[in-house]
């Protein structure tokens, strides 16, 4: 072997060992922050968050922040909106969540999900300062620091240290007490609001619209996508009570035109800056259409309200992606993901597999949270599943199988529901109920859709090994 590659060998036999190291190191870091509360478990207050940042010296306060609420939809757009302002040179943070392999993808640093090294020495960074506040928490009666709280808290040191010029930050739960409402939001993005989350966030639209227009902060630009009237009113109430200019999807903002492609489709938006043209978005469905609308309009709106370069436009959306939203993941039989987790989730997932796919035998392979709406979410797909295999996800908030059997059988019927303890058991049914009717034997016209939770979205793509 030759001098050089010798040392090349020795390099990556080293770069091997942190990677190995850092894994490990990562994987301690984690048990540890979810061995606290967990992140859908909201108490009502920015206090514990606040102080933290305080001690750090209010990272959080050393950038420009558009911030996102809403029921659906708020991934996609946070990932258009972060790529569109990186697009323009500046330096960015995005902080979504859940995550789909691993909790690392949550801090995004110039779009890449920070290394598994940096997530341990952030935490390292910030854990002596954690620990005062929840002792400090502890004493007066309180809790300790939740785990999105410190997944917040690191987030933004994350940030400043890096630094980035803009943050782009989706809540966790709700907006007005979610951690990540200590920012205060140039522009906030509200997405389509339903019902999700009752037990934290009330049982009717006009309370959840109140929790989530909670991050609209004076003087904001609010980006509003179209809603319920009941839920609109809500909004442009406390918008007007902020101070706040308001841009509405169907309004000041419009897809004007949208067209099929090949791999997605192509898109004509306007917005109060101008009208932009045959701009190829790689996502399927009209949602995704409008989440680029309500990305656009936010970064234009943090950047003066200006129209933006229509190269710029189609660069940034043109390498757009949203893993686990209608994505596939094998083929032959077609193999799709789907993070739709409630019933108007359901309603976007099959509109866009409607339009962008031919399928004459689909087979759902279905796994829910057992606080979610089962029945609504299962009539919504009902029509457009020839079979479903209920299962259970990786999660412990997952469903028990056999209960959503008995509500399955109601809504498709005995002879088309299956089940199994397993997602790789379901996977594998799934793909031979698909094969049984595919006459041609290419996989033409015969699919298989998972869905149901972005974990058993997540769990899938380890299993087919598309994470």
């Amino acid at each position: 072997m030759s001098d050089r590659k010798a040392a090349d060998a020795r390099r990556a036999a080293r770069r091997e060992a942190a990677d190995h190291a850092a894994g490990a190191d990562l994987a301690a870091v984690y048990a540890h922050i979810m061995d606290r509360a967990p992140e859908h478990d909201i108490d009502p207050t920015l206090d514990r968050v606040a102080r933290v940042l305080e001690l750090l010296g209010d990272p959080h306060r050393a950038f420009r922040t558009i911030h996102l609420t809403g029921t659906n939809g708020k991934t996609s757009t946070a990932r258009m909106a972060e790529r569109l302002v990186r697009e323009h040179g500046l330096r960015t943070g995005r902080f979504t969540s859940p995550h789909l392999t691993s909790v690392t993808e949550r801090i995004a640093i110039d779009g890449a999900p920070i290394s598994p090294a940096r997530f341990v020495e952030v935490w390292e960074d910030v854990a002596p300062y954690v620990g005062v506040v929840d002792r400090e928490s502890q004493e007066a009666g309180g809790p300790r620091l939740s785990f999105f709280e410190v997944l917040t808290v690191m987030a933004f040191a994350a940030f400043a240290d890096a630094p980035v010029d803009v943050a782009i930050v989706e809540v966790g739960l709700g907006g007005t007490w979610d951690s990540t409402n200590v920012v205060d939001g140039d522009v906030a993005v509200i997405t389509p609001i339903g019902i999700d989350h009752e037990r934290y966030l009330g049982s009717t639209i006009p309370e959840i619209a109140e929790n989530k227009a909670g991050i609209v902060k004076d003087g904001a630009t609010v980006v509003l996508a179209e809603q319920d009237p009941a839920a609109e009113v809500v909004v442009l109430e406390a918008a007007a009570a902020r101070s706040a200019r308001v841009l509405r999807d169907g309004l000041e903002l419009e897809v004007v035109e949208r067209t099929v492609a090949v791999g997605g489709q192509v898109i004509d938006l306007r917005t109060p800056a101008g009208l932009y043209t045959e701009i190829f978005l790689p996502l399927h469905g009209a949602h995704q259409a409008h989440n680029a609308l309500l990305a656009l309009a936010a970064v234009e709106a943090l950047l003066g309200g200006r129209a933006l370069g229509g190269e710029v436009v189609e660069a940034a959306f043109g390498d757009a992606s949203s893993p686990g939203r209608l994505e596939v993941v094998r083929s032959s039989p077609t193999v799709l993901v789907d993070a739709a987790h409630n019933p108007a989730g359901a309603e976007a997932l099959v509109a866009a597999l409607a339009e962008a796919f031919a399928f004459t035998h689909l087979v759902g392979v279905v796994s829910i949270m057992a606080d979610k709406d089962v029945e609504g979410l299962l009539a919504v797909l009902e029509p457009h599943l020839a079979e479903i295999v209920l299962t259970r996800n990786s999660s412990d908030r997952a469903a028990d199988p056999q209960d959503l059997v008995d509500v399955a059988n109601d809504v498709f019927g005995e002879d088309r529901v299956h089940s199994t303890e397993r997602l790789d058991e379901a996977l594998s049914l799934a793909a031979d109920l698909a094969e049984r009717d595919d006459v041609v034997g290419v996989g033409t016209g015969t699919g298989v859709l998972v869905t149901g939770s972005v974990i058993t979205a997540a769990d899938a793509r380890a299993l087919l090994r598309r994470a």
